[in-house]
Protein backbone atom coordinates (compact mmCIF):
# COMPACT_ATOMS: atom_id res chain seq x y z
CA UNK A 1 0.00 0.00 0.00
CA UNK A 2 2.49 2.36 0.51
CA UNK A 3 4.39 1.39 -2.59
CA UNK A 4 1.13 2.48 -4.07
CA UNK A 5 0.72 5.66 -2.40
CA UNK A 6 4.05 6.46 -3.87
CA UNK A 7 3.41 5.51 -7.22
CA UNK A 8 -0.12 7.97 -6.80
CA UNK A 9 1.71 10.76 -5.64
CA UNK A 10 4.64 10.38 -8.24
CA UNK A 11 1.98 10.50 -11.08
CA UNK A 12 -0.21 13.54 -9.31
CA UNK A 13 3.04 15.48 -9.44
CA UNK A 14 4.00 14.40 -13.33
CA UNK A 15 0.29 15.08 -14.61
CA UNK A 16 0.20 18.61 -11.88
CA UNK A 17 3.07 19.58 -14.22
CA UNK A 18 1.28 18.79 -17.47
CA UNK A 19 -1.96 20.64 -16.61
CA UNK A 20 0.21 23.43 -15.75
CA UNK A 21 2.13 23.50 -19.36
CA UNK A 22 -1.74 22.92 -21.11
CA UNK A 23 -3.30 25.07 -18.83
CA UNK A 24 -1.03 28.05 -18.22
CA UNK A 25 -1.27 31.89 -16.10
CA UNK A 26 -3.61 33.99 -18.39
CA UNK A 27 -3.05 37.07 -16.47
CA UNK A 28 -0.78 38.93 -13.24
CA UNK A 29 -1.33 38.32 -9.52
CA UNK A 30 -2.28 41.01 -6.79
CA UNK A 31 -2.44 40.85 -3.09
CA UNK A 32 -5.62 40.93 -1.31
CA UNK A 33 -5.71 40.95 2.44
CA UNK A 34 -3.32 38.07 2.45
CA UNK A 35 -4.88 35.94 -0.69
CA UNK A 36 -2.92 35.96 -4.17
CA UNK A 37 -5.66 36.59 -6.64
CA UNK A 38 -4.91 35.82 -10.57
CA UNK A 39 -6.25 37.94 -12.70
CA UNK A 40 -6.84 39.34 -16.34
CA UNK A 41 -7.92 42.43 -17.69
CA UNK A 42 -8.14 44.15 -21.14
CA UNK A 43 -10.25 47.16 -23.04
CA UNK A 44 -9.62 50.31 -22.33
CA UNK A 45 -9.10 51.49 -18.58
CA UNK A 46 -11.42 54.30 -18.84
CA UNK A 47 -14.43 52.41 -19.66
CA UNK A 48 -17.36 51.08 -17.13
CA UNK A 49 -16.17 47.89 -15.41
CA UNK A 50 -17.48 44.25 -16.18
CA UNK A 51 -15.86 41.72 -13.58
CA UNK A 52 -16.54 38.49 -13.62
CA UNK A 53 -16.71 35.87 -11.45
CA UNK A 54 -16.54 31.50 -11.95
CA UNK A 55 -18.16 28.88 -10.07
CA UNK A 56 -17.66 25.74 -8.21
CA UNK A 57 -14.24 24.20 -9.80
CA UNK A 58 -14.34 26.40 -12.21
CA UNK A 59 -11.62 28.92 -12.89
CA UNK A 60 -11.58 32.44 -15.51
CA UNK A 61 -10.97 30.26 -18.67
CA UNK A 62 -14.89 29.18 -17.96
CA UNK A 63 -16.25 32.46 -19.75
CA UNK A 64 -13.61 32.15 -22.56
CA UNK A 65 -16.64 30.71 -24.66
CA UNK A 66 -18.38 34.43 -24.67
CA UNK A 67 -17.14 37.11 -27.18
CA UNK A 68 -15.14 39.47 -24.60
CA UNK A 69 -13.41 40.75 -26.88
CA UNK A 70 -16.55 42.94 -28.39
CA UNK A 71 -17.45 43.65 -24.62
CA UNK A 72 -13.56 45.47 -23.90
CA UNK A 73 -14.72 48.24 -26.84
CA UNK A 74 -16.70 49.57 -25.10
CA UNK A 75 -15.78 48.10 -20.97
CA UNK A 76 -13.04 47.16 -18.93
CA UNK A 77 -13.67 43.79 -18.80
CA UNK A 78 -11.72 41.74 -15.69
CA UNK A 79 -11.90 37.93 -14.98
CA UNK A 80 -10.71 36.95 -11.92
CA UNK A 81 -9.62 33.37 -10.26
CA UNK A 82 -11.48 32.99 -6.68
CA UNK A 83 -9.54 32.15 -3.85
CA UNK A 84 -8.07 28.88 -4.13
CA UNK A 85 -9.12 28.65 -7.43
CA UNK A 86 -6.81 28.19 -11.07
CA UNK A 87 -3.87 30.70 -9.96
CA UNK A 88 -5.18 32.03 -6.67
CA UNK A 89 -4.22 31.29 -3.46
CA UNK A 90 -6.24 30.56 -0.55
CA UNK A 91 -4.25 31.24 2.70
CA UNK A 92 -4.55 28.45 5.19
CA UNK A 93 -6.24 30.13 7.88
CA UNK A 94 -8.86 32.04 5.36
CA UNK A 95 -12.61 30.57 5.17
CA UNK A 96 -14.36 29.71 2.10
CA UNK A 97 -17.32 30.71 2.90
CA UNK A 98 -19.79 32.56 0.74
CA UNK A 99 -19.47 35.71 2.43
CA UNK A 100 -15.64 35.71 3.07
CA UNK A 101 -15.24 35.22 -0.88
CA UNK A 102 -17.56 37.75 -1.46
CA UNK A 103 -15.39 40.13 1.09
CA UNK A 104 -12.45 39.09 -0.96
CA UNK A 105 -13.79 40.21 -4.54
CA UNK A 106 -14.82 43.19 -2.59
CA UNK A 107 -11.54 44.58 -1.58
CA UNK A 108 -10.34 42.95 -5.07
CA UNK A 109 -12.23 45.86 -7.30
CA UNK A 110 -11.90 48.40 -4.44
CA UNK A 111 -8.45 47.60 -4.95
CA UNK A 112 -8.24 47.68 -8.58
CA UNK A 113 -10.19 51.26 -8.18
CA UNK A 114 -13.29 50.67 -10.01
CA UNK A 115 -15.90 52.99 -9.81
CA UNK A 116 -19.24 51.04 -10.09
CA UNK A 117 -18.18 48.20 -11.73
CA UNK A 118 -20.97 45.63 -12.97
CA UNK A 119 -20.10 42.07 -10.92
CA UNK A 120 -21.00 38.98 -13.17
CA UNK A 121 -21.39 35.66 -11.51
CA UNK A 122 -21.73 31.86 -12.49
CA UNK A 123 -22.66 29.33 -10.37
CA UNK A 124 -21.29 29.71 -6.92
CA UNK A 125 -20.06 32.93 -7.97
CA UNK A 126 -23.28 34.40 -8.52
CA UNK A 127 -23.87 33.31 -4.77
CA UNK A 128 -20.57 35.39 -4.24
CA UNK A 129 -22.34 38.27 -6.12
CA UNK A 130 -24.95 37.95 -4.44
CA UNK A 131 -23.25 38.88 -1.02
CA UNK A 132 -21.43 41.42 -2.23
CA UNK A 133 -24.61 43.21 -3.43
CA UNK A 134 -25.71 42.58 0.35
CA UNK A 135 -22.34 43.33 2.36
CA UNK A 136 -21.11 46.05 -0.20
CA UNK A 137 -23.84 47.32 -2.05
CA UNK A 138 -21.78 50.60 -2.38
CA UNK A 139 -19.25 48.59 -4.27
CA UNK A 140 -21.50 47.52 -7.37
CA UNK A 141 -23.59 49.40 -9.98
CA UNK A 142 -25.37 45.86 -10.33
CA UNK A 143 -25.11 42.46 -10.46
CA UNK A 144 -25.38 39.93 -13.25
CA UNK A 145 -26.45 36.26 -12.02
CA UNK A 146 -25.77 33.42 -14.58
CA UNK A 147 -27.42 29.88 -13.55
CA UNK A 148 -26.37 31.26 -9.44
CA UNK A 149 -26.89 29.13 -6.25
CA UNK A 150 -29.28 31.55 -4.01
CA UNK A 151 -31.04 29.55 -1.51
CA UNK A 152 -30.13 26.59 0.92
CA UNK A 153 -29.55 23.31 -1.15
CA UNK A 154 -29.85 19.73 0.83
CA UNK A 155 -29.03 17.87 -1.61
CA UNK A 156 -25.34 17.77 -3.22
CA UNK A 157 -25.35 17.29 -7.27
CA UNK A 158 -24.27 14.13 -8.25
CA UNK A 159 -21.19 15.84 -10.60
CA UNK A 160 -19.61 17.11 -7.40
CA UNK A 161 -20.35 14.47 -4.17
CA UNK A 162 -16.46 13.36 -3.99
CA UNK A 163 -15.83 16.68 -3.02
CA UNK A 164 -17.99 15.91 0.33
CA UNK A 165 -14.72 15.05 2.75
CA UNK A 166 -15.12 17.45 6.14
CA UNK A 167 -11.67 15.59 7.33
CA UNK A 168 -8.82 18.10 6.59
CA UNK A 169 -5.78 15.27 6.71
CA UNK A 170 -8.22 12.43 4.89
CA UNK A 171 -8.76 15.80 2.33
CA UNK A 172 -4.99 16.45 1.70
CA UNK A 173 -4.65 12.89 1.34
CA UNK A 174 -7.04 12.49 -1.42
CA UNK A 175 -5.62 15.07 -2.82
CA UNK A 176 -1.87 14.32 -3.40
CA UNK A 177 -2.92 10.41 -4.36
CA UNK A 178 -6.48 9.94 -5.56
CA UNK A 179 -7.91 12.84 -6.92
CA UNK A 180 -5.77 13.51 -9.79
CA UNK A 181 -5.94 10.54 -11.50
CA UNK A 182 -9.76 9.15 -10.86
CA UNK A 183 -10.66 12.97 -11.72
CA UNK A 184 -8.53 12.04 -15.15
CA UNK A 185 -10.43 8.84 -15.13
CA UNK A 186 -13.66 10.27 -14.69
CA UNK A 187 -13.61 13.95 -16.47
CA UNK A 188 -15.99 12.74 -19.44
CA UNK A 189 -18.55 11.66 -17.10
CA UNK A 190 -18.64 14.46 -14.72
CA UNK A 191 -18.08 17.20 -17.23
CA UNK A 192 -21.36 15.15 -18.95
CA UNK A 193 -23.21 15.89 -15.70
CA UNK A 194 -22.44 19.18 -15.64
CA UNK A 195 -23.13 20.39 -18.60
CA UNK A 196 -26.68 18.07 -19.51
CA UNK A 197 -28.48 17.77 -21.21
CA UNK A 198 -25.84 19.71 -23.76
CA UNK A 199 -22.90 18.36 -24.48
CA UNK A 200 -19.27 19.65 -23.16
CA UNK A 201 -17.18 21.04 -25.88
CA UNK A 202 -14.71 18.89 -26.71
CA UNK A 203 -11.85 21.50 -26.05
CA UNK A 204 -13.22 22.91 -22.40
CA UNK A 205 -10.42 20.87 -20.53
CA UNK A 206 -7.91 23.14 -21.61
CA UNK A 207 -10.17 26.14 -23.20
CA UNK A 208 -12.61 26.12 -20.94
CA UNK A 209 -9.80 25.67 -17.91
CA UNK A 210 -11.02 21.89 -16.28
CA UNK A 211 -7.84 20.31 -16.30
CA UNK A 212 -6.82 23.20 -13.65
CA UNK A 213 -9.35 21.83 -11.06
CA UNK A 214 -7.55 18.10 -10.90
CA UNK A 215 -4.47 19.21 -9.71
CA UNK A 216 -4.03 18.85 -5.56
CA UNK A 217 -4.94 22.20 -4.82
CA UNK A 218 -8.13 22.36 -6.98
CA UNK A 219 -9.63 19.40 -5.29
CA UNK A 220 -8.62 20.49 -1.89
CA UNK A 221 -10.14 24.29 -2.19
CA UNK A 222 -13.29 22.98 -4.12
CA UNK A 223 -14.24 20.57 -0.88
CA UNK A 224 -13.82 23.37 1.41
CA UNK A 225 -15.93 25.84 -1.10
CA UNK A 226 -18.83 22.93 -0.70
CA UNK A 227 -18.18 21.66 2.51
CA UNK A 228 -18.49 25.86 3.38
CA UNK A 229 -21.99 25.76 2.00
CA UNK A 230 -23.32 22.79 3.53
CA UNK A 231 -21.81 23.86 6.80
CA UNK A 232 -22.20 27.56 6.73
CA UNK A 233 -25.29 29.28 7.25
CA UNK A 234 -24.64 31.61 4.96
CA UNK A 235 -27.06 31.30 2.22
CA UNK A 236 -29.67 30.87 4.92
CA UNK A 237 -29.07 34.14 6.13
CA UNK A 238 -28.79 36.15 3.02
CA UNK A 239 -32.12 34.46 2.06
CA UNK A 240 -33.92 36.39 4.87
CA UNK A 241 -31.77 39.61 3.21
CA UNK A 242 -33.00 39.35 -0.31
CA UNK A 243 -36.02 41.99 -0.04
CA UNK A 244 -33.69 44.16 1.01
CA UNK A 245 -31.84 44.52 -1.90
CA UNK A 246 -30.83 47.85 -2.95
CA UNK A 247 -28.78 47.09 -6.18
CA UNK A 248 -30.11 46.21 -9.57
CA UNK A 249 -30.05 41.92 -10.02
CA UNK A 250 -30.75 40.57 -13.64
CA UNK A 251 -30.76 36.57 -13.40
CA UNK A 252 -30.26 34.22 -16.16
CA UNK A 253 -31.35 30.33 -15.71
CA UNK A 254 -31.06 27.79 -18.32
CA UNK A 255 -34.44 25.79 -18.45
CA UNK A 256 -32.97 22.21 -18.21
CA UNK A 257 -30.24 23.02 -15.39
CA UNK A 258 -29.47 19.38 -13.89
CA UNK A 259 -27.21 21.46 -11.04
CA UNK A 260 -28.94 24.20 -10.03
CA UNK A 261 -33.02 24.28 -10.61
CA UNK A 262 -34.30 27.46 -12.16
CA UNK A 263 -37.50 27.90 -9.93
CA UNK A 264 -35.65 26.72 -6.55
CA UNK A 265 -32.21 29.35 -7.21
CA UNK A 266 -33.89 31.91 -9.76
CA UNK A 267 -37.53 32.26 -9.39
CA UNK A 268 -37.43 31.85 -5.85
CA UNK A 269 -34.84 34.88 -5.24
CA UNK A 270 -36.81 36.92 -8.18
CA UNK A 271 -40.13 36.24 -5.54
CA UNK A 272 -37.90 37.79 -2.69
CA UNK A 273 -37.12 41.23 -3.78
CA UNK A 274 -38.72 43.74 -6.31
CA UNK A 275 -35.25 44.86 -7.71
CA UNK A 276 -34.48 40.82 -9.64
CA UNK A 277 -35.96 40.22 -13.04
CA UNK A 278 -35.18 37.28 -14.49
CA UNK A 279 -34.84 35.49 -18.01
CA UNK A 280 -35.36 31.85 -18.02
CA UNK A 281 -33.75 30.42 -21.60
CA UNK A 282 -33.46 26.45 -23.18
CA UNK A 283 -30.16 25.03 -22.10
CA UNK A 284 -28.15 23.84 -18.72
CA UNK A 285 -26.21 24.89 -16.12
CA UNK A 286 -22.96 26.02 -18.12
CA UNK A 287 -24.79 28.73 -20.73
CA UNK A 288 -21.84 31.41 -21.15
CA UNK A 289 -20.12 27.99 -22.70
CA UNK A 290 -23.01 26.11 -24.17
CA UNK A 291 -24.83 29.11 -25.95
CA UNK A 292 -22.59 32.20 -25.80
CA UNK A 293 -24.66 34.16 -28.19
CA UNK A 294 -27.44 33.75 -25.95
CA UNK A 295 -25.77 34.55 -22.72
CA UNK A 296 -23.82 37.50 -24.05
CA UNK A 297 -27.02 39.28 -25.60
CA UNK A 298 -28.49 38.76 -22.42
CA UNK A 299 -25.35 40.38 -20.51
CA UNK A 300 -25.10 43.18 -23.01
CA UNK A 301 -28.45 44.10 -21.95
CA UNK A 302 -28.08 43.81 -18.39
CA UNK A 303 -25.22 45.76 -18.48
CA UNK A 304 -26.81 48.46 -19.95
CA UNK A 305 -30.26 47.95 -17.85
CA UNK A 306 -32.03 47.40 -21.00
CA UNK A 307 -34.13 44.30 -19.30
CA UNK A 308 -35.29 45.88 -16.07
CA UNK A 309 -38.69 46.45 -18.03
CA UNK A 310 -41.68 47.27 -15.57
CA UNK A 311 -43.89 44.39 -15.58
CA UNK A 312 -40.87 41.54 -15.41
CA UNK A 313 -41.40 40.72 -19.27
CA UNK A 314 -38.42 38.94 -19.35
CA UNK A 315 -39.44 36.13 -16.66
CA UNK A 316 -40.27 32.85 -17.93
CA UNK A 317 -42.06 31.31 -15.66
CA UNK A 318 -46.20 31.32 -15.02
CA UNK A 319 -47.09 34.40 -12.73
CA UNK A 320 -49.59 32.73 -10.67
CA UNK A 321 -48.57 32.93 -6.94
CA UNK A 322 -47.39 29.41 -6.03
CA UNK A 323 -46.92 28.06 -9.46
CA UNK A 324 -43.94 26.00 -10.63
CA UNK A 325 -44.66 25.01 -13.90
CA UNK A 326 -42.60 25.88 -17.34
CA UNK A 327 -44.55 27.58 -19.68
CA UNK A 328 -44.83 26.18 -23.41
CA UNK A 329 -42.67 27.52 -26.36
CA UNK A 330 -45.73 29.10 -27.84
CA UNK A 331 -46.59 31.40 -24.25
CA UNK A 332 -42.68 32.10 -24.00
CA UNK A 333 -42.45 33.50 -27.38
CA UNK A 334 -45.46 35.25 -26.76
CA UNK A 335 -44.50 36.64 -23.67
CA UNK A 336 -41.28 37.68 -25.36
CA UNK A 337 -43.75 39.45 -28.18
CA UNK A 338 -45.58 41.35 -25.35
Amino acid sequence: MAAMAATLVLFTRRATRRIEQDVPMDGRLIDVDGERLHYVEFGAPDKPPVVFVHGLCGQMRNFAYLPLDTLARDHRVILVDRPGSGYSTRGARASASIRSQGDTIARFMQKLDLQAPVLVGHSLGGAIALAVALDHPESVARIALIAPLTHVQTEVPKAFRALVVRSGAVRRFIARTLATPFGLATSTPTLKQVFAPEAAPADFRTRGGALLSLRPTGFINASLDLVAIEDADDLAQMEQRYAQLTVPVDVLFGRGDIVLNWARHGDALRRRSQQVTLKVVDGGHMLPVTVPAVTFEWLRRAISGATRVHGERTIAVDQHEGADVTPSPAVLQQRAAT
